[in-house]
């Protein structure tokens, strides 16, 4: 078997192919949304670094498949390609998400302020993560003003941000036990 080269010298002119090979702008909406998306996946593996609960370990490997289901679907164009079933999101990967976060949440305090990011390097990572996925979220809406995004693409990113909240404030609760609240008095 022959080895797949790295580099193709096809996008050196600021194009790139889409599932389905028509060419775009490197800066098109649709390259924004799923580089973002492969950004949080990137972001997702370095957050798992720092985890030690099995469960969590679990489910992020599900969350890393799940956004390059994603990705795969926001790099097809629909109208000129047909999408794959295995880059849909399904109704269940939503119901899981919503189930890990009320898993989590349960376990939590209540929280009666705005909580700011860090506390420890796994809670901060997870931060990290939620802004990016907000990011995802804001492209993928963008690109939606022109091209047909299926809700249940935008159900999932945004659970997705409320996943890396509940788990950020579980990681700093159970790495250092105090989370850091907003001063609003700060001047």
């Amino acid at each position: 078997m022959k080895k797949s080269a790295v580099y193709t010298r096809t996008g050196d002119s600021g194009t790139t192919s889409l599932v389905g090979g028509k060419r775009v702008s490197k800066a098109d909406k649709r390259i924004e949304s799923y580089g973002t998306t492969d950004e949080l996946n990137a972001f997702t593996g370095l957050l798992m670094t720092e985890l030690s609960d099995r469960e969590d370990l679990e489910f992020m490997r599900f969350v890393q498949h799940k956004l390059f289901t994603i990705g795969s679907y926001l790099a097809t164009d629909q109208e000129s390609t047909e999408l794959k079933m295995e880059s849909r999101v399904s109704p269940e990967s939503i119901i899981r998400i919503e189930q890990e976060i009320d898993r989590i949440d349960n376990s939590l305090p209540k929280f009666k302020h705005f909580i700011l990011p860090g506390g420890s390097r796994s809670a901060a990572l997870a931060h990290v993560c939620r802004t990016v996925c907000r990011r995802a979220e804001r492209q993928i809406y963008r690109l939606k003003e022109t091209s047909m995004v299926e809700e249940p693409v935008l159900v999932f990113i945004n659970r997705l941000s409320d996943y890396f909240f509940v788990l950020a404030r579980k990681e700093c609760i159970k790495n250092n036990g105090e989370e850091i609240i907003w001063d609003n008095t700060c001047i």
